[in-house]
């Protein structure tokens, strides 16, 4: 997990290096970035799918070599099974390829997600501490990163004196992907990210509909904050209606868990 997340900030730290240090405006080329996300999280979704199945980290490559000797072919056990919310006894088997597949969307999806909240002041900070204090009822490493970024939010709250950059978004949201995954919550993590989810929606549509009307836009401007703030609403209430809205989606995702 802590090699995923250095992985991702790594990324994030050079294209910042770029922009700030070399006066760079571009940074890494998206092409580049998206390269070296996906590289990652193809890696981190294969190791992560034995890890996960194995019963100690001493079998993950006993495991793996069994699925190479198969032929590609072999299942995991249950325990890597995709748990659905509020149903305690339904999971479906995703097989190995389904498992890589859905592990490498939910990281380097998580990771852009954060990344493009990220463009107001405690923004983003704010909605992955909630999700990563709700995580920490699994995962210890989560209740540090919720700790960290509530000291992060102090010094990043408008006006902000200190800026994530896209080192601490990309990790940040590589981080709590990688959680969700080893603690098989993937479809929880989508309800209580669901302000990352829909930044990340207002940007797909608004390009997809941009071209596809040559020249039209559904929103003023993408990420959705900005489209809020140029209809009127201040920074300040953007930021604290968004953490508003994560709240209630932590408080849902957690309900989740108790019906189960």
């Amino acid at each position: 997990m802590l090699t995923v997340t250095l992985g991702f900030g790594t990324i994030g730290w050079i294209d910042d290096y770029r922009k700030v240090v070399e006066r760079n405006p571009k940074g890494l080329s998206a092409r580049t970035k998206f390269l070296w996300q996906s590289l990652i999280g193809i890696v981190a979704a294969v190791y992560l799918a034995f890890a996960v199945s194995a019963p100690s980290s001493a079998k993950i490559f006993d495991l793996f070599t069994a699925w190479v000797g198969s032929g590609f072919s072999m299942t995991l056990p249950s325990n890597a099974d995709l748990i659905l919310p509020f149903f305690k006894n339904i999971a479906y088997p995703l097989g190995v390829w389904g498992f890589i597949v859905l592990t490498y969307f939910v990281i380097v999806g998580t990771s852009n997600a954060v990344n493009l909240t990220d463009g107001l002041d405690g923004l983003a900070i704010m909605p992955a501490v909630m999700i990563a204090g709700a995580l920490g009822i699994f995962a210890v490493f989560c209740g540090a990163l919720a700790g960290a970024g509530l000291g992060f939010l102090w010094f990043n709250a408008y006006p902000a004196e200190v800026f994530m950059g896209d080192v601490g978004a990309l990790a940040i949201g590589a981080a709590l992907g990688t959680v969700a995954v080893i603690v098989r919550q993937e479809i929880v993590l989508l309800i209580m990210g669901g302000v990352f989810v829909a930044e990340t929606l207002s940007v797909m549509l608004q390009v997809m509909y941009f071209k596809w009307s040559g020249g039209k836009r559904i929103f003023r401007m993408a990420p959705l904050h900005h489209h809020y703030e140029l209809s009127g609403w201040k920074e300040s209430q953007v930021v604290v209606r968004f953490w508003i809205i994560t709240m209630m989606l932590v408080l849902f995702g957690l309900s989740t868990l108790k019906l189960r």
